[in-house]
């Protein structure tokens, strides 16, 4: 039986018939960069974050830099994040010329370990950008606190995350700004690249905007250097069609999840996903470590050759990335739990759909392998 990681296609069936009038729609209307179905998009995203604005944009590493670049973050700043997250997040930063300070995570969320946030703070900090890892929203509150005291700017990088809560609210609501990413694989994902940013401050809204259409407000009048990052009108239209569903799908990942950890419980040598009780997770991915590298390569290999897909999130943390070895200063870390996940953490499938008898043979294949 296989099963792949996600199943796209599946979904594309299901809403089929939408899918297509609404592509012909904007086809028809010949009406492809910015227009009705992109301002629609981001009054839907906003309401459904619970923030004032929104600004759509062609990628979710986009939404990152532009939020920071609006924010006036650039050289001789330090940006805190976390080792544990895509390459886009670290780059991003350092685009705006600012650099990089990374803190370690907590076992089992993978998310920043917000606790040792405050002995990464310098004269130099100015940003810390929390990233909401496979969908799961980092401690907040005591996040923020520390951000407060020490006159620091949070920005949510919650771009794994759409749908996730923290204490009753929506992640990308939750600080300053946060960007969300509606590449393909995410929880509410496009037909190529696109992204978002949400803001209850409007004047960085409009900085945002404005930067992502080349610093201009009045076309061929420029009133700044900005970048070319639009979100096309068919992309905003797919995602339209799609975000009613957005509840439902996470509610059927959750509860994949929840299947997985009752089958999963008493397998030996596979450390499951740890959810805290401050909110709700929407496992963008389903993501396991195992002991060591040689068992999650003899794992993930079985698995492939059972046609079932999975992946490794991440190879190796970002600080000992060669490209941060580059940055001119930059002292690398020593992050243990960060450094625990190279090579062992990888997803298991977990998407809207999969079904419990899917979820039987992955963990069929898994305890096969393991000798559970």
């Amino acid at each position: 039986m296989g099963v792949p990681l996600l199943d796209l296609k599946s979904q594309y069936r299901e809403l089929k018939t939408e899918l297509d009038a609404a592509f012909a729609e904007v086809m028809e209307n010949a009406a492809f960069i910015g227009g009705p179905k992109v301002t629609a998009l981001e009054d839907a995203i906003a309401a459904y974050v619970g923030t004032a604005h929104s600004v759509a944009c062609g990628n979710g590493t986009d939404a990152l830099f532009l939020i920071m670049a609006a924010l006036g973050i650039g050289k001789g700043d330090e940006v805190i994040t976390t080792p544990f997250t895509f390459f886009a997040t670290v780059e991003a930063i350092v685009h705006t010329g600012a650099t990089p300070v990374f803190v370690d995570i907590e076992p089992g969320t993978y998310n920043m370990d917000v606790a040792q946030v405050e002995a990464a703070i310098t004269p130099r900090t100015k940003t810390i950008l929390p990233v909401h890892i496979f969908g799961q929203c980092v401690d907040m509150d005591p996040l923020l606190e520390i951000a407060d005291r020490h006159g620091l700017i949070v920005v949510e990088d919650a771009c794994q995350a759409i749908g996730a809560t923290y204490k009753g609210k929506k992640a990308g609501s939750l600080a300053r700004a946060a960007a969300f990413s509606f590449f393909p694989s995410k929880n509410l994902g496009c037909a190529g690249d696109g992204g978002i940013i949400t803001t209850d401050d409007e004047a960085l809204a409009a900085a945002c905007r404005t930067m992502a259409q080349h610093g201009t407000t009045k076309k061929y009048f420029h009133d700044s250097f900005g970048v070319n990052s639009r979100l096309d009108a068919l992309q905003a239209a797919i995602l339209l069609v799609k975000l009613p569903h957005l509840d439902a799908w996470n509610d059927q990942r959750r509860a994949a999840a929840a299947v997985y950890d009752e089958l999963l419980a008493d397998v030996a040598g596979l450390e499951l996903p740890v959810v805290r009780e401050y909110g709700d997770a929407v496992f963008h991915l389903y993501i396991v470590k195992a002991a060591d590298t040689e068992t999650a390569e003899r794992v993930m290999r079985a698995l492939n050759e059972a046609g079932i897909g999975t992946a490794l999130y991440y190879p190796l943390a970002l600080h000992e990335q060669e490209a941060l070895a580059k940055l001119p200063g930059f002292q690398r870390p020593f992050l243990p739990v960060a450094e625990s996940c190279d090579g062992r953490t990888f997803a298991l499938p977990c998407y809207p759909g999969i079904t419990v008898e899917q979820q039987r043979e992955v963990v069929r294949v898994v305890e096969e392998t393991l000798g559970a």
